[in-house]
């Protein structure tokens, strides 16, 4: 398994395993519990999730696949900015690790910005950080300007940023990309291959078939082949997670690269940061 170092030099896979959307439905339970335990098997052993998720429900299916396994894997939620207070963040932390079933975070994330002034959002990190119940912590979905403001109000201890970032969605790539990496803050992609739909896009096709592989998976290996970031896709299946952890083998050529770039053209000016 690939990994990469979190600022304080902790490592981590680059290939992790989301969670959004899962544990919504009962009769996919099963199956999505396997692919969970399928790919911490396989060395996807960061698993994302977080409290807006089925409002709690994939913590929850999360917490039932790691049971017995929690020294393996890094387990990393978020909590909803309304949540994000002195006050209120160290209540919705409990809760997400009662779901959860541990008593501490690997990382805790802001999943992005709301009222909360983001100085009192950092004093609130550093108490869950002093008090043990979360080892780092960082943000999702702050743009360059967020980040500025996030640094200059004490969070420095900041650990990563979790955005949207994939072939269709190449923004991040002009300043915000530059912008972590200068300060040695890995990003985190989540929808990496566009929850799935880059499966169809004819821009891959060529890629794929001269490596023999599917498009998911070079689009999965052209995002995990950028330094210091690292992936979070979706898997409900067991056959699902193989493919995605295959992707870890396969190795774009210049001339792949100089294809996808023409089929996705890189970012000419800021764009501003995308949610989904």
């Amino acid at each position: 398994m690939n990994t990469l170092k979190l600022p304080d030099g902790t490592p981590v896979p680059a290939l992790g395993q989301g969670t959004w959307n899962m544990g919504d439905d009962p009769s996919k339970r099963r199956s999505e519990i396997e692919a969970l335990q399928r790919g911490m098997d396989l060395g996807l052993t960061l698993i994302d999730t977080a409290e807006m998720y089925g409002d709690g429900a994939s913590e929850e299916l999360v917490g039932e696949a790691i049971q017995g396994r929690r020294g393996e894997v890094f387990v990393v939620s978020k909590a909803y900015p309304q949540n994000a207070g002195k006050k209120s963040l160290p209540q919705a932390c409990e809760r997400s690790l009662k779901r959860l079933g541990t008593d501490c975070l690997d990382l805790y994330l802001l999943h992005w910005r709301g009222n909360v002034p983001l100085a009192e959002t950092v004093e609130a990190m550093e108490a869950l950080k002093g008090a043990g119940k979360i080892r780092h912590w960082g943000v999702s979905n702050l743009d360059v300007d967020d980040m500025e403001e996030l640094l200059d109000a004490g969070g420095q201890g900041c650990a990563t940023n979790q955005v949207l970032y994939n072939l269709t969605r190449r923004g991040p790539e002009f300043d915000l990309l530059p912008f972590l990496a200068q300060h040695r803050i890995p990003a985190m992609a989540y929808s990496p291959v566009e929850q799935g739909r880059l499966q169809r896009h004819a821009g891959l096709a060529e890629v794929a078939r001269r490596h023999g592989v599917n498009q998911i998976q070079v689009a999965l290996t052209w995002v995990l082949r950028r330094e210091g970031v690292i992936a979070i896709p979706k898997a409900g299946s067991r056959a699902h997670v193989e493919e995605n952890a295959a992707a870890l083998e396969l190795v774009l050529t210049e001339r792949d690269l100089a294809e996808l770039d023409q089929a996705f053209p890189p970012p000419k000016q800021k764009r501003s940061l995308e949610m989904i």
